[in-house]
């Protein structure tokens, strides 16, 4: 009685904002079912030209009464994939996860930083990555990812707010059922994740998942030390930021406590 079905949800993003331990924990949840991997069908020209039963083709079985959720985090901020999504399915229902874009920025460069270091690549300073010729250097990807009212303005000319749900990052990881509960709400679905599936790991800093008997932490490369960084630079950082988190409250009529 099941099927691969194309996605009634899809995690949007955003890079380092929290994505895999969204989908690991709504996992838990008995009417979710979610894909293993990545599919980069709507950002990967490559993988979009293969067309729909491709991309039905990755995802799990499930029943009629599951939800089918896959996650990208580029698709937030790829440009064509606002479109790509709306002509698949219309009336979709998205989650985004966000977290204060300075710690994000931080975070993108903690990821390549250790995969340069494991393919030993030489690597940079996050000081002289960011800072070019003594001023901010806002062309950085990284920077460029944060900016969530830029991205934030495609999606919106495709959807209505009310089919994207926003998730606080920064809440998810230090209190995670609070998050989820309006996440079940949003989805339609009965209340089932509860405080017992959560429990926090001391070595680890993080809340790790117990569900079906088992107990599972997100992958060792989550939840990596960031570096310390300059305080000159963190606030030239804030300071970039604030006028673009602004704008971003008021176009989704929600503030966070972000810097």
């Amino acid at each position: 009685g099941t099927s691969r079905r194309i996605p009634q949800t899809i995690i949007i993003g955003v890079r380092k904002g929290g994505t895999r331990a969204l989908l690991e924990m709504l996992d838990i949840h008995p009417n979710i079912v979610v894909a293993a991997t990545e599919v980069h069908f709507f950002d990967w020209d490559e993988n979009y030209v293969k067309g729909i039963d491709w991309y039905r083709s990755l995802m799990p079985f499930s029943y009629g009464n599951q939800i089918t959720i896959e996650k990208t985090p580029g698709y937030f901020t790829a440009p064509q994939a606002p479109e790509r999504i709306h002509d698949m399915n219309s009336s979709i229902k998205l989650l985004l996860i966000l977290r204060d874009p300075t710690e994000r920025v931080i975070s993108d460069y903690t990821q390549v930083y250790y995969n340069r270091v494991e393919s030993h690549k030489p690597v940079q300073l996050f000081e002289d990555i960011v800072i070019k010729n003594g001023a901010l250097n806002t062309k950085y990807k990284a920077i460029q990812r944060s900016l969530y009212d830029v991205h934030m303005e495609k999606w919106l000319k495709h959807f209505n707010l009310d089919q994207i749900h926003i998730v606080d990052g920064n809440t998810l990881i230090k209190d995670p059922l609070p998050e989820l509960q309006k996440v079940e709400k949003f989805l339609n679905l009965p209340s089932r994740i509860m405080s017992s599936n959560f429990y926090f790991n001391q070595t680890k800093g993080f809340y790790c998942i117990r569900s079906d008997g088992r107990e599972r932490c997100l992958h060792e490369s989550k939840g990596r030390p960031h570096p310390v960084v300059n305080n000159t630079v963190l606030e030239q950082l804030y300071s970039y930021f604030r006028e673009h988190n602004a704008k971003f409250y008021r176009m989704v009529n929600h503030s966070f406590d972000w810097h």
